[in-house]
């Protein structure tokens, strides 16, 4: 049911059999997850140097990589339960009187509020106190991925030139597209691309987007394919430019993060669906009257733009609720399961 998301999903196919590499970037993302799992780190390395060597968009997962590579990641099979990793750090750090206080919290509903936001602030403690420590697993990363990338990135030089530097990597930090797209940039580009744009201008839309980034990854780095998930959603919607091959990025780790989130597809999920598919349609409605009719839509065009990066932003929303949801439900059974003596005691 969960791989339907990505097997029968019409923009895989459409968009992986015109010509776009997009498939197998996803498939170096996937394979490269698979092996960070189960503590494979060189292979994941070589695997992630090669798919941002492929696409440079991958390079935003570097945050939630380095900061999951603590002491605690040690070699062998299953070592990152990406299924359930807020239960298991409960299991294994909750004491006893913590147990006694999450029972009581989850008898006082306003208390559960109080508790989401301890977490939340030991959580982003935790990351900016992973961050500082440069341990072996971070370096070992860094090093190799970052070889595989130069040496790949050397070789093509060599053969291409300055050409393969300027299309491959140098074009997308001062790229302006006037070209209509989903971007709610396009607009302004549009209209200012007669006179020229300041390196400055060409890089403030990259604050946003790398603001999200780092938010994003200081919150959700211990789930990887959650955080990896809102992190390509996040990346695309506050991008100068959109096209719907890079709805592909985030659509293969659909069927990752579907099981760990409490969103069911009647109601919600299909309300998720129903809402960003429209919002496109009612982009490319648009799109067609500029496009195939001739017609001056140019605002319109940009209004539906705004709208579609409005559905990002909800869906967004949603899936983090449902996911918030969800393990504060597994966070509330691992909490009431009360050893015996204490209930004796009680």
């Amino acid at each position: 049911m969960y791989l339907a998301t990505w097997l029968f999903n019409p923009y895989t196919f459409t968009i992986g059999t015109r010509g776009n590499c997009e498939a197998l970037v996803c498939a170096m993302i996937l394979w490269f997850l698979i092996r960070l799992k189960s503590g494979r780190l060189v292979e994941a390395a070589i695997w992630y140097g090669v798919a941002v060597h492929f696409r440079i968009y991958p390079i935003i997962y570097v945050l939630p990589i380095l900061l999951i590579l603590s002491d605690n990641y040690v070699k062998g099979a299953n070592v990152l339960d990406f299924s359930n990793v807020n239960a298991q750090a409960a299991e294994k750090h909750e004491s006893v009187d913590n147990v006694q206080s999450s029972c009581s919290i989850a008898n006082h509903g306003q208390d559960i509020t109080s508790l989401h936001k301890k977490t939340h602030k030991s959580i982003l403690g935790d990351c900016f106190h992973a961050a500082q420590c440069l341990n072996r697993h971070r370096i070992q990363f860094g090093l190799i991925s970052g070889a595989v990338f130069f040496l790949l990135t050397g070789i093509c030089y060599k053969l291409y030139g300055t050409d393969f530097l300027h299309e491959a990597l140098l074009y997308h930090v001062t790229r302006t597209d006037p070209r209509h797209n989903f971007s709610i940039y396009f607009y302004y580009i549009y209209l200012h691309q007669n006179y020229g744009f300041s390196i400055i201008e060409r890089l403030v839309a990259f604050i946003p987007q790398m603001f999200m980034q780092v938010v994003l990854a200081a919150y959700f780095f211990k789930d990887i394919p959650f955080c990896l998930f809102l992190q390509t959603v996040g990346f695309v919607a506050f991008n100068k430019v959109i096209t719907a091959q890079y709805f592909v990025w985030f659509f293969c780790l659909l069927p990752l993060i579907l099981p760990s989130i409490s969103l069911k597809f009647k109601w919600k999920g299909a309300l998720c669906m129903a809402l960003w598919s429209g919002a496109q349609l009612h982009w490319l409605a648009w799109a067609y009257l500029l496009e195939f009719q001739g017609k001056n839509v140019f605002f319109q065009l940009w209004l539906a733009s705004i709208i579609f990066f409005a559905a990002n932003m909800f869906i967004i929303s949603i899936f983090i609720l449902s996911y918030s949801r969800n393990n504060t439900q597994l966070d509330s059974k691992t909490s009431l399961s009360i050893p015996a003596h204490h209930k004796k005691s009680e």
